[in-house]
């Protein structure tokens, strides 16, 4: 069973047209990636609010809008780059913390329902080398600072730290992050009945006309 202590991270930008999604356009506009952007980041929220926790933060660039269910903090993401704005996120929970980020809409709650130990981190790999899930039974922001984000050996540079740190090192299942049209598509398919799915197959159709 879960620890009732552990606080759920979801590190996100508000989906603006131009800011967000933009190796999506082409073949969509930015208009329509930011519309992808908005459906995967509610499927995302909504898998949060609801898995098992004490605590639901949205660690937001930007403001809320009426994507954004019920039952969460928001609070503003730092300056800085990725790893500074991950660093943080976690500098801020005093217990058990997993973060994720909005570019797996086919997470679930069951796959972001995880039990911490003493010593504990949960890693969750993303197909592309990255990572999609970091949990940390003991937060601490000096893991993630300085890490190369957005690269291809981004994940295994964290995932030696965590173990370089003396943690046990738990495996979450590899998920595919939503970057590229292909990535779009895979990921529908994967979860037919999201919003994600919903909102591509209408930027999808209009893309054919």
């Amino acid at each position: 069973m879960k620890d009732p202590g552990v606080t759920l991270l979801v590190i996100a930008k508000e989906p603006l047209p131009g800011r967000v999604k933009t190796r999506l356009t082409p073949p969509f506009t930015p208009e329509d990636a930011a519309a992808l952007a908005e459906a995967s980041l509610a499927d995302t929220l909504h898998a949060v609010a609801a898995a098992p926790a004490a605590r639901r933060v949205l660690v937001l660039d930007g403001v809320p809008g009426p994507w954004l269910p019920s039952g969460f903090e928001v609070v503003p993401q730092c300056a800085g780059g990725l790893d500074e704005r991950l660093a943080d996120a976690f500098a801020g929970c005093a217990g058990p913390a997993l973060l994720i980020g909005m570019d797996t809409p086919q997470v679930t709650p069951a796959l972001l329902t995880v039990d911490f130990a003493e010593g504990d981190a949960w890693f969750g790999p993303a197909l592309d080398g990255g990572f999609w899930a970091l949990g940390l039974a003991a937060p601490d922001p000096g893991l993630l600072r300085g890490v190369p984000m957005s690269t291809s050996v981004t994940g295994a540079v964290l995932r030696a730290r965590l173990v370089a740190a003396g943690l046990r090192v738990r495996d979450l299942p590899t998920l595919r992050d939503v970057d590229t049209a292909d990535d779009a598509q895979a990921v529908s398919a994967l979860a037919p009945d999201s919003r994600f799915a919903a909102r591509l197959a209408r930027c999808a159709a209009v893309v054919r006309r």
